[in-house]
């Protein structure tokens, strides 16, 4: 294991991976961000998937543990991790992962050591950031440096439920680069999109099929697409098949970059149960894209602004969000105001924007 040289200051971003979810992309584009202020940025991942381009030095402990049973492995998993922190002399750790079980946290906590610590926590469901038991949740993290929240709603609930005074917003950021328009792409003519993971226990694609089914906008030629990967690829299809839609319905591979999908879709869609600060949405408000979304728990009603930038409808209601699709299918108007103000509605949340809050928490 190589050990590098000391510098004024090194952070380590530890993720379960780098690839196919919207807080492994995040991670990847933090290292970006606190690159860009001058650290020495180290990324940890425990398992070995990497996806997303990410900037700084990347440590595999997946890679690193070979030919083990389950259980060596992550004990070896946890000595190595100890390992390089000490040897790499890191001074700042951004945990990036889901921390759920009191006694691997308390683990972890030894691990760790002395150093800074700031704790992630991208989603309305706290269960799956902090033990049940407050108690045992307020042990472990009442003396972290932050935790850092992805929405004000999600702050509210934490501050609310273990009454910790070291909460901060900071949402995600989003890059403003254009993306290339792929004229492959125009074989799919109008199309609504989804990208991202393909897990219905979180994103409800059975309302998404229902409501697209519902809208009837396919038989004025739109399409749905599906871009990403996950367990449900096959609840998707056989769901489109049971609704009659089969042929209205595209599945497409994960794709690191997906932007010139994003770019020539008609709008991108959300549908989900729950969610955090959901990256599909600014991401595609970013790119021109106006977006459809429904309001869960958390994260789409700071960032839609209802006929503005696209459209917010109620949870749960099929015909809502069918009338939603409708909408944008058939009211040229409407949906002109929402693409021409999509770029400008996310604006703050540019990069520079949020590196600077970056950058207040790395120097406090």
């Amino acid at each position: 294991m190589p050990t590098i040289s000391k510098t004024p200051h090194k952070v380590a971003i530890i993720s379960h991976t780098l690839g196919s979810g919207g807080a492994e992309r995040f991670a990847a584009s933090l290292g970006f961000i606190i690159s860009g202020l001058g650290y020495e940025v180290h990324n940890i991942i425990v398992n070995n998937v990497v996806d997303y381009e990410f900037s700084g030095i990347l440590y595999n402990l997946e890679k690193e543990a070979k030919n083990q049973s389950w259980l060596q492995r992550k004990i070896q998993k946890g000595s190595l991790l100890k390992r390089y922190l000490d040897d790499n002399q890191i001074d700042t750790i951004v945990d990036n992962r889901s921390r759920n079980i009191f006694i691997r946290e308390w683990l972890t906590k030894q691990i760790y050591g002395p150093r800074k610590v700031i704790y992630m926590v991208h989603s309305f469901r706290l269960d799956m950031y902090f033990p049940k038991l407050i108690k045992a949740a307020r042990f472990l993290y009442a003396d972290a440096a932050k935790l850092v929240c992805v929405s004000k709603a999600i702050e509210d609930q934490v501050k609310l439920k273990f009454h910790f005074k070291n909460t901060v917003t900071v949402y995600n950021s989003v890059d403003f680069k254009d993306a290339i328009y792929d004229p492959a792409i125009e074989k799919y003519g109008d199309y609504l999109l989804y990208f991202g993971r393909f897990d219905t226990n979180v994103k409800n694609f059975g309302l998404l099929l229902d409501a697209f089914q519902r809208s009837e906008i396919y038989k004025t030629g739109f399409r749905l697409l599906f871009l990403g990967d996950g367990p449900d690829k096959d609840f998707i299809v056989k769901t489109a098949d049971k609704l009659g839609i089969s042929s209205n319905i595209e599945v497409i591979a994960f794709q690191p970059n997906p932007f010139a999908y994003v770019k020539q879709a008609k709008f991108t869609v959300l549908t989900s149960h729950f969610e955090g600060f959901p990256m599909s949405l600014i991401e595609s408000l970013a790119l021109g894209t106006p977006v459809v979304s429904v309001d869960c728990e958390s994260g789409p009603a700071e960032i839609i602004k209802n006929e503005n930038n696209g459209l917010l409808v109620e949870n749960y209601n099929t015909q809502a969000l069918a009338d939603a699709f409708k909408r944008f299918a058939s009211d040229g108007n409407l949906y002109d105001i929402c693409k021409t103000n999509a770029k400008n509605s996310v604006k703050h949340l540019a990069t520079s924007t949020i590196a600077k809050q970056w950058k207040q928490i790395l120097s406090e």
